[in-house]
């Protein structure tokens, strides 16, 4: 048994900087991670294409000034690559891979009533002893596997975009099929066809995505983002997403058609997913989101030479925006290549997978390698995974049956001195995650901070406060249009998993916000108690 101070799950962008952090304040900490090394999601994450849908300097850890100044991105979408490079040097340059045990997955997490302290078992059979555990799971990081009839039987080679090779993987002269239309398939699919002898596309629900419209950039450009670093952080924690843009200050249906079309172009040029944004009430009627939709339709039947097509890959099934919209590089262009093929699932769907490949309701497809491109249980899957059991013996999942329930995504009723970072009920995937982290993990320090001064041993939230902030979240989503959308946000890519929309829908800005009003108030909401032991104590 080895006795810490805090166990950090997780050595991504919000586990490195929680053990960093809470370093910071004396305590001991251990890391545990199931990866050989850090960097999360963009561990794992290699396929061909990988690349971040939120602009580099945006990306990146906004704690260090010096971090800041001395690290210069390349380009101003950054690859997987680049990326891991930088949580690499981030994890030299402060030192914190001694504090981890890589190569280790925590299999469970079992609270003590008596001393409020924490069991935490990994599958090394490591037994850790912590007053505070801190969740750094990652809300993309339990890859999702569909349970396709024959999918063992394939005899060629198969890949999820979600644990690729980190050798990388030679399509040269190969027929290959990738399952699934999403962000990592719309980013991989322009490079493999690139190499392989025919590419074929099976897709059941097609998706938008606009072109990142990337560019390198110079010392010009770096260092006069440097320079207006302070501003750009400023705007990015006032936003709704993280990032410093805002929204048109009116109504998509307020302005003139010119002028919104300029808007539109504007935010196209810009690239990616912040065209979801560029009014305020684009995903809230359906009226607004037409005129976002029309607009990017437009664009994607210029792209794809054949109508027919375009038809296919124009979505047809949710608002625009209410599923994340992709970043690409010439991902519609692909499909005029002579060695591509789109296989719609709608009309034919896939009826097996074959030794030889895959057989759909109309036709056999013969492959060498076959690409799951299928995404993750987001958000919750890397909890669902643990045995997480709190008081009175109620493990998360029973708590968390009926679709998750936390107090600001923070905190959870019968888990004291556990914290979920980025968790369902914040903004998480809607915003900037590395500054989400950042916000998450401060104030995770300040509580326990607040803790200490109180001479408390262990804090949680309140079952009314979880009640009311659930309901809060419902009704914000249920003021928009994303639970029209059969989309991750809602669990829908996964067999059995409740269909509730997870993040908080008011804005980064107003997030923050909220948490920093809570926290002066003497962290409202939580509740804060001793153990056992020390009240039976007769000293203490």
């Amino acid at each position: 048994m080895c006795d810490v101070d805090a166990v950090v799950v997780g050595a991504g962008f919000a586990g490195l900087y929680a053990v960093h952090k809470l370093r910071s304040l004396g305590l001991t900490v251990q890391g545990v991670e199931a990866a050989d090394g850090v960097g999360g999601t963009w561990y794992w994450n290699r396929y061909p294409g990988a690349r971040c849908d939120v602009e580099s300097v945006d990306y990146s850890y906004s704690f260090s000034r010096e971090l800041e100044q001395e690290w210069d991105w390349s380009e101003k979408y950054a690859t997987q690559p680049e990326i891991l490079a930088y949580i690499d040097h981030v994890a030299d340059r402060f030192d914190l891979r001694d504090r981890f045990l890589f190569g280790t997955r925590v299999t469970s997490a079992e609270l003590d009533e008596e001393t409020l302290r924490w069991e935490v078992r990994t599958d090394r059979g490591d037994i850790l002893s912590a007053r505070y555990c801190v969740f750094a799971t990652g809300a993309l990081s339990t890859a999702n596997m569909p349970n396709i009839p024959g999918r063992e039987s394939f005899t060629g080679e198969t890949h999820h975009t979600g644990h690729w090779p980190h050798q990388g993987v030679d399509f040269t002269g190969r027929r290959v099929g990738i399952i699934g239309t999403g962000s990592s398939g719309i980013q991989s699919i322009p490079e493999i066809a690139e190499q392989a002898d025919h590419l074929y596309v099976f897709q059941r629900s097609a998706n938008y995505s606009v072109p990142a419209g990337n560019e390198t950039w110079d010392d010009e450009m770096r260092r006069a983002i440097k320079a207006g670093y302070d501003e750009r952080r400023r705007l990015s924690r006032e936003s709704g997403g993280g990032s410093p843009y805002n929204a048109h200050p009116k109504s998509a249906l307020e302005v003139s058609e010119e002028e919104r079309r300029d808007a539109y172009e504007t935010r196209w040029k810009l690239g990616g997913v912040l065209f979801a944004k560029t009014f305020p009430d684009q995903t809230k009627t359906e009226a607004a989101n037409a005129t976002a939709r029309e607009f990017a339709e437009e664009k994607i039947r210029r792209l794809v030479d054949d109508p027919a097509v375009a038809d296919k890959l124009i979505p047809n099934d949710h608002p625009i925006g209410t599923k994340r919209i992709v970043t690409d590089t010439h991902y519609f262009e692909t499909y005029n290549r002579p060695n591509v093929t789109l296989v719609d699932l709608k009309a034919a769907p896939i009826e097996s997978i074959t030794p030889s490949g895959v057989t759909t309701a109309d036709a056999d497809y013969g492959l060498d390698t076959l690409v799951f491109a299928t995404g993750f249980d987001a958000m919750t899957g890397a909890l669902d995974r643990m045995r997480i059991v709190g008081r009175n013996g109620v493990s998360l999942a029973e708590y968390w049956s009926e679709g998750p329930k936390t107090y600001l995504g923070l905190g959870v009723p019968g888990f004291p001195n556990l914290f979920v970072v980025t968790g369902p009920g914040s903004p998480s995937v809607l915003a900037n995650m590395v500054l989400g982290a950042e916000q998450h993990v401060d104030w995770i320090a300040d509580c326990i901070a607040h803790l200490w001064e109180k001479d408390y041993d262990a804090v949680e939230a309140s079952v009314p406060a979880t009640e009311q902030w659930v309901e809060h979240c419902r009704e914000l989503a249920a003021q928009t249009l994303f639970p029209l959308a059969n989309s991750w946000y809602m669990g829908a890519n996964i067999p059995g998993k409740p269909r509730v929309f997870m993040p908080y829908l008011g804005g980064f800005g107003a997030y923050g916000r909220i948490c920093a009003d809570v926290a002066e108030e003497g962290f409202r909401g939580f509740e804060f108690s001793r153990s056992r032991t020390r009240l039976a104590d007769p000293v203490g």
